[in-house]
């Protein structure tokens, strides 16, 4: 596939020609594949919520059937994040496959126990292999192994499983520097598919103007767009509450990046949108092993979104 737009005639446009951007990619995607063929990698964040609405736009607009959601269960997702995750699903017409590494997290008892290598699949000893000499790989995301097992394993079986040929990604340019040369289209093996990447174009502020300002007028009814991004739940028009918004309710809360609950602390006590995204960092409050930038090029060359 070839991009509609190039990163220099994209990264400093005005936010609606970014917004038609994200649509052509995501309609040259569903063009060339069948709906089956395709999933959204639905994490249930910021980024792949905007990612989803994307999506829904131009299936509404154009015709298309709705892709499922792939959520890939790690096990230690905060409970807000899997029941937004169905209700998103819900609201929007989406169905939602999971993946979900039952090997690796069955044998374990609690978040950060380890497992020893021996004990898992053939499989799963494979891929502990191809990240390193482990005799033990622990029920965490935010180590090499743990993070390859819990997240890339199970997506690359549904993949394979599924025949799954393009996966829809929310990832973006600006959010880690080991996503700085990424692809509007990435072709990807083992398994053969590619990663479609509709919000590369996309900062973290733009990410919260185009879901106040745009997402939100166009997918809740009674919601007026303002100027002000709101500071509490009273700011906001005709006796919205949170609940009725396509908004993770930790964003609320004061998280900027939402990992696993065990290895993820909030930003600050104010919601996301209103701390100083432009100058500190987005993934500042999860654990910092996997943000290794030489870390997270190893775990992408296995797979990792």
């Amino acid at each position: 596939m070839e991009a509609p737009v190039t990163r220099e005639e994209i990264e400093n446009a005005p936010i609606k020609a970014k917004i038609r951007a994200g649509e052509e990619v995501v309609k040259q995607a569903l063009e060339e594949n069948e709906t089956d063929e395709v999933v959204i990698g639905f994490t249930g964040g910021k980024d792949s919520t905007l990612t989803a609405w994307l999506v829904k736009r131009v299936c509404e607009k154009e015709g298309f059937e709705k892709p499922r959601f792939m959520f890939v269960d790690h096990g230690q997702h905060f409970d807000e994040i899997e029941q937004y995750v169905e209700d998103i699903a819900a609201e929007w017409g989406f169905e939602v496959m999971v993946a979900k590494n039952e090997d690796l997290i069955e044998k374990a008892e609690k978040p950060g126990d380890k497992v020893a290598v021996e004990e898992l699949s053939e499989r799963n000893q494979r891929e502990a292999d191809r990240v390193g000499d482990y005799e033990e790989v622990p029920w965490l995301m935010d180590t090499e192994a743990g993070n390859h097992l819990l997240k890339t394993v199970p997506m690359n079986q549904l993949l394979e499983n599924h025949g799954i040929k393009a996966v829809i990604n929310g990832v973006r340019w600006d959010e880690h520097e080991s996503r700085g040369n990424e692809e509007f289209y990435s072709p990807r093996n083992d398994p053969d598919h590619t990663r479609v990447h509709p919000i590369l174009q996309f900062d973290e502020r733009e990410v919260w103007d185009v879901t106040w300002h745009h997402m939100l007028p166009d997918t809740v009814e009674a919601f007026e767009k303002s100027g002000d991004y709101p500071e509490t739940e009273e700011d906001l028009p005709n006796g919205l509450t949170k609940a009725d918004l396509p908004i993770s309710p930790k964003y609320w809360a004061g998280f900027r990046s939402l990992g696993s609950e065990v290895s993820t602390d909030k930003s600050d006590e104010i919601p996301a949108w209103l701390q100083d995204v432009e100058n500190t960092k987005e993934r500042a409050g999860r654990a910092q092993n996997k943000d290794d930038k030489e870390i997270m090029d190893k775990l992408r060359q296995l797979g990792y979104m």
